[in-house]
């Protein structure tokens, strides 16, 4: 009793029972401690988000870029996929209508760590339309952390120009409806990017970059450069390089038109600070280096170099703060890029408008800038045609290449429409003529066919045979049977039957008995 006395006796050094249990403050206010701690190890596991804008291309050929995107390049493909296997599913894709969303999460090189999370949207169509679509999409949140991608394909390079124009018109048309804050911080990402070709950033430094003991270099931007950035990165990925062969073949395409294509799309981006790829489906490239690159994704086990790639046609890589007029120059002599770089200029300030809408404005307009020399789409078409509408001369004819055909259903409609007009106009004409009389039959002029075709002959036996004088003997052989067996009886009866009988046995006695004598036995007289 002493001792439960003592213990129930309260210690000065205690709480009182039913006080809280949490630290308070030295203000007396109570500090919520779990939250703290479950925001600290939230913000620890949060991985960093990524945006990638893809404009153009087709459904599929979106799908086939997210597949090269999300690849796995690993060296044991199938140990990868095992451990993919905990990661989930590969999420779905929604690109059928308007703007289209996915994400992809990348991986580090052993599988495990989980990088970054990056969201696709995607749009197929340049039109005015869906510029408030992307418009929500750039905040001073996002930009920093946004890729633009537009994609080419090689299956009709011709309308890459004109298609790369109306992309970057729609662009500017959205960026400067932006508001302040958000412009502000694309003036700062894009002069960021800048610095990355005009001096050495602490990261190249680390990985072997130029730079002297009074700091890094300074390049000074060339002529061409960064003249029209737009504010967010962008990459052109230009999809389906292995069909290159087949423009050799079926359209009659040398080095110097792939040179052509090479340079001005070189120029192009050159003014935007954007880079360049040709990528081939099912072959390895470096497409998601690139990207990775872009974005700001760098593995923490494996760091791995971007390399450009200007020799072979079908592996074109040109990265971003790389190209230079001096590089674009020495593929092909003759080429004008500060022409092409001043029509673009010029070029893409207009309002974006749709590339399957073709106006009679639209083209007055274009042709008027073909005359003054500062459309850079027809500068770009005039050598890079399309085969289906052909090449346009001075003198306003056209010369096709190719015929397009219409649909097989559609032309035997119009064949039997085409028959059943004809086989009308027959029966009109055959009711007003009378008809015709049977004047001959057609055996009549038997010999006239024998005359033009010979006779007829075959071997039987070894013996050659005229199949004609073969059939004649036949049928007058079968002529005198029947006249032999009509002959006797034809025209007769019973009488004459027998008369012929008394006849023959008249005959035969006349030969017994002869004339001045008496038959045989007989009495003489």
């Amino acid at each position: 009793m002493v001792g439960l006395e003592m213990s129930s006796t309260p210690n000065p050094g205690t709480k009182a029972a039913g006080t809280s249990s949490r630290p308070t403050s030295k203000d007396g206010s109570k500090k919520n401690i779990w939250s703290s701690l479950l925001d600290t190890v939230a913000n620890g596991k949060r991985l960093p988000e990524k945006n990638l804008l893809v404009l153009g291309g087709t459904p599929d050929s979106q799908r086939e870029f997210l597949d090269t995107f999300s690849a796995d390049t690993s060296a044991d493909p199938s140990l990868a996929n095992d451990k993919r296997k905990g990661k989930g599913k590969t999420p779905p894709i929604a690109n059928q209508f308007a703007l289209g969303y996915t994400y992809r999460d990348v991986l580090d090189a052993d599988k495990e760590d989980t990088l970054a999370r990056v969201s696709a949207y995607l749009l197929s169509e340049p039109s005015p339309s869906f510029a408030p679509l992307l418009k929500p999409l750039l905040t001073p949140k996002s930009v920093p952390e946004t890729l633009v991608v537009i994609l080419m394909d090689w299956s009709d390079p011709w309308t890459w120009v004109r298609r790369l124009r109306e992309w970057t018109r729609l662009l500017r048309s959205v960026l400067v409806s932006l508001d302040d804050e958000t412009k502000f911080v694309m003036e700062e990402t894009m002069t960021e990017w800048r610095d990355r070709k005009r001096g050495i950033d602490p990261s190249s430094a680390a990985a072997g970059g130029i730079s002297n003991s009074s700091g890094p270099v300074t390049i000074p931007l060339g002529p061409g450069e960064w003249d029209e950035g737009l504010g967010i990165p962008m990459c052109v990925v230009c999809q389906g390089a292995d069909k290159i062969e087949k423009l050799e073949k079926d359209h009659g395409w040398h080095e110097e038109q792939f040179d052509f294509v090479l340079q001005f799309l070189r120029t192009i981006l050159l003014k935007h600070g954007a880079s360049l790829i040709y990528t081939t489906p099912f072959l390895a490239n470096s497409l998601q280096g690139l990207i990775h690159s872009s974005l700001g994704i760098h593995s923490l086990l494996k760091r791995e170099s971007l390399k450009h790639n200007v020799i072979d046609r079908d592996k074109i890589l040109v990265p971003a703060n790389w190209d230079s007029w001096g590089k674009i120059r020495i593929i092909r002599e003759g080429f004008d890029m500060e022409g092409v770089s001043t029509a673009w200029s010029i070029e893409i300030q207009d309002p974006p408008e749709s590339i399957y809408q073709s106006t009679d404005d639209n083209q007055s307009s274009e042709n008027g800038l073909a005359e003054e020399g500062t459309s850079a789409v027809t500068m770009f078409e005039q050598t890079i045609n399309d085969p289906k509408r052909g090449t346009a001369n001075p003198h306003g004819n056209t010369t096709k290449i190719e015929i397009e055909t219409t649909d097989l259903q559609d032309f035997f409609a119009t064949q039997v429409e085409k028959l059943e007009d004809l086989k009308a106009k027959d029966e009109k004409e055959n009711s007003n003529q009378p008809t015709p009389q049977l004047e001959m039959s057609p055996m009549a002029d038997e010999g006239k066919v024998n005359d033009h075709i010979g006779p007829v002959q075959f071997n039987m036996g070894g013996i050659q045979v005229d199949a004609d004088d073969m059939l004649k003997k036949l049928r007058d052989r079968e002529a005198s049977r029947t006249l032999k067996k009509e002959t006797p009886y034809a025209g007769t009866g019973g009488n004459d039957e027998k008369a012929h009988n008394q006849a023959l046995a008249n005959f035969f006695a006349g030969l017994v008995k002869k004339p001045g004598s008496s038959p045989r036995g007989s009495p003489s007289a």
